[in-house]
């Protein structure tokens, strides 16, 4: 199950609007058990990691077990389900991680298998499975994607300095580890601000990683994103969406999208800003099920007040320590913290990672 987990995780970000699973066929030979095959999800979601795995097993799949991170699919989409793929490729025993909570499947996949007489074991790996397909689960149990939001830090605390040049906190290992967390997730966001402080890219470059740059969100209530910023340069090589409030203007979203970015409308909270909750729906409609925020203490923050974390990654750093005057974390985001546990710790050259979620 381990290894199911782990190729499913190789294809975080490339399978939305699916799931990305994966999937072990496990036989004997000489009376001890080997690996015969093994998938993921493919790109796009499409074929799913059971068919991937059974077609790669052919006959040697009667007899076998297969371990799968995610319960079978029980219903017809695009192809046939998963469950009948599984039944006909003469499986005796099926060991799932985990009940898929889409109620087109909700344990209708593993009760056809029993039913046609299949050994089904279910919740090996369980809370590593749950972990893996959080932003599945989000998605389909609260009709938005799971965000997981990323603060680096001094020691001393600060995000950033409010006059002079942008902090430099992390070092080479930690900011790589970053754009690798970007390859993994179906979409990294950030506030406007971030966009007018920092012009980034927010591509992945990561050798041989590049084609892997996820969709990019500004979140930007009143259109203030420049026409010439580096993402609207790029939008038409790396999908770029700016979400924005009904009153914003009509003009300047015209200017944009001729450049190539999307322009997202949703309804404004009591301070005339882009309704977070709405717009997290907003990007769970399009498919969207694990959004990576990258936009500083404020956007954290408005998150936070909003109960829309998932998950939290501080990483403090060394290169900036004494220097700053932004706390990284804001009131809110420090209220929601006594809510969150702390799951892992994880050392990236001079700097710190630890991995905060939702229990």
């Amino acid at each position: 199950m381990r290894l199911a987990l782990a190729l499913g995780e190789r294809n975080l970000g490339l399978t939305w609007p699916n799931p990305s699973v994966g999937a072990v066929v496990v036989g004997l030979a000489d009376g001890q058990p080997v690996v015969i095959a093994q998938g993921a999800t493919q790109v796009g979601g499409r074929p799913h990691a059971e068919r991937v795995a059974l077609a790669a097993a052919g006959e040697r799949a009667r007899g076998a077990t297969l371990y799968v991170s995610l319960e079978p699919c029980s219903h017809h989409g695009r192809t046939p389900p998963c469950a009948d793929a599984v039944i006909e490729s003469g499986i005796t025993r099926v060991v799932s991680a985990v009940e898929d909570p889409d109620p087109r499947v909700a344990g209708v996949g593993h009760a056809r298998l029993r039913e046609a007489g299949t050994d089904v074991v279910v919740g090996c790996l369980r809370r590593e499975a749950l972990r893996a397909h959080r932003g599945h689960i989000t998605r389909v149990t609260k009709a938005r994607p799971a965000v997981t939001v990323k603060l680096a830090r001094t020691t001393e605390g600060f995000a950033g300095s409010r006059t002079g040049a942008r902090l430099m906190i992390t070092g080479e290992a930690a900011n790589a580890r970053v754009h690798l967390m970007r390859a993994h997730a179906d979409a990294v966001m950030v506030g406007v601000g971030t966009v007018l402080a920092d012009d980034p890219l927010l591509t992945v470059r990561l050798p041989g990683l590049e084609s892997r740059s996820p969709v990019r969100i500004v979140i930007d209530s009143h259109l203030r994103t420049p026409p010439t910023s580096r993402l609207v340069a790029g939008a038409g090589e790396v999908p770029t969406w700016i979400v924005t409030t009904t009153g914003a203007s009509v003009e300047v979203e015209k200017n944009l999208v001729e450049r190539g970015a999307q322009v997202l409308r949703v309804a404004s909270d009591e301070a005339g800003r882009v309704a977070l909750s709405e717009a997290l729906r907003l990007l769970g409609s399009r498919g969207l099920t694990r959004v990576f925020c990258e936009g500083g203490p404020e956007l954290a923050d408005a998150l936070a007040q909003a109960d829309l974390i998932d998950d939290l990654i501080l990483v403090t750093g060394r290169s900036a320590r004494g220097e700053g005057d932004v706390p990284a974390l804001g009131p809110a985001l420090q209220d929601r913290m006594d809510d969150l546990l702390l799951a892992a710790d994880e050392q990236a050259g001079k700097d710190l990672f630890m991995f905060w979620e939702k229990p």
